[in-house]
């Protein structure tokens, strides 16, 4: 049987290469051509613009996502007759870089050198080591192992947090989501890594950012509804010696009318903290077309029922 696959990404020329390398057996690419949303039955495509025209897949069979949040594609009404798989397993490196990146730049005082050096001020001050802090990662899962295994180097103790304190390796414990407010008051990080889902939803509010300690770092790197951005600004206002690096957001873009841009212990980025690389995203998919032409069970498939 001849499989038709139909792209719908923003860097199609770079897929459509890497794809005609592979020589994938029993696999036609199709072109850029609208019709052919009709007639393939692979697609390899970014969820925010798969779910609109879903309902046109007439032929559709599995749809691999070229990112790790399929938000987009499991709502309430849309279609769940498909396969639905997403990449797993190359952002935890990524995502340990852009956190530690942070934190050691905060740590040892990079900004503040930085300044000293305009100025031409020669003024050593003492720093706090990561050694024996305490990081909090709300979610267990692959990315923040690995971010757990990075956080052992530097001679951190590592708390997890997930929905039913399931052990993971690199942890000193793991807890529940239900016993999250226990944990936070003794965290100097704290960084969220969890799906987007109804338990996860504003788990950091006004009650729970009120027991963060007075310098401590708040990192969110999985999905904007685990916080309220509100609750966030007030928070901060009113603490100046916390910091918040955000790299996700409920709306993205951030509205510029939202107040959080302004202030001055908040690093805001545009999710940028764990892209998904062309070249990484095709070695995923070809390990399931492999899998999907042998009749064996895809990697990483979507639960639509749990969302992710």
């Amino acid at each position: 049987m001849k499989h038709k696959l139909f792209l719908l990404t923003k860097t199609n020329v770079s897929y459509r290469q890497l794809l005609s390398s592979c020589q994938l057996p029993q696999l036609h690419l199709l072109d850029d051509d609208p019709i052919n949303i009709q007639k393939a039955d692979i697609w390899l495509a970014e969820p925010d613009l798969a779910a609109p025209i879903l309902s046109h897949a007439y032929n559709l069979k599995w749809l691999q996502s070229t990112f790790a949040g399929i938000d987009p594609l499991v709502k309430p009404k849309l279609r769940k007759d498909y396969k639905l798989t997403n990449i797993r397993g190359i952002f935890g490196p990524l995502m340990s870089e852009y956190l530690f990146g942070y934190l050691l730049a905060h740590s040892r005082q990079h900004q503040k050198y930085k300044q000293q050096q305009q100025q031409k001020i020669w003024q050593p001050s003492s720093f706090k080591s990561l050694q024996d802090q305490t990081l909090l990662l709300l979610g267990t899962g692959s990315i923040a192992q690995h971010i757990a295994k990075t956080a052992k180097h530097f001679g951190m103790q590592v708390v997890g947090i997930n929905r039913s304190a399931k052990p993971a390796q690199g942890f000193n414990s793991i807890d529940t989501l239900s016993h999250l407010n226990q944990y936070i008051p003794h965290a100097d990080t704290i960084a969220s890594i969890l799906p987007n889902t109804t338990d996860t939803q504003n788990i950091l509010n006004e009650e729970t950012l009120a027991l963060m300690k007075p310098n401590a770092i708040l990192f969110n790197l999985g999905r904007g509804n685990v916080l309220d951005l509100d609750a966030l600004f007030k928070q901060l206002s009113q603490h100046q010696e916390q910091q918040a690096i955000l790299d996700v957001f409920n709306q993205e873009p951030l509205p510029k009318a939202h107040p959080i841009w302004s202030l001055n212990n908040v690093t805001i980025t545009p999710h940028i903290a764990a892209p998904s690389f062309p070249e990484q995203v095709v070695e995923i998919f070809v390990q399931n077309y492999s899998r999907w032409i042998n009749s064996k069970t895809l990697l990483h498939q979507i639960d639509f029922e749990k969302g992710y």
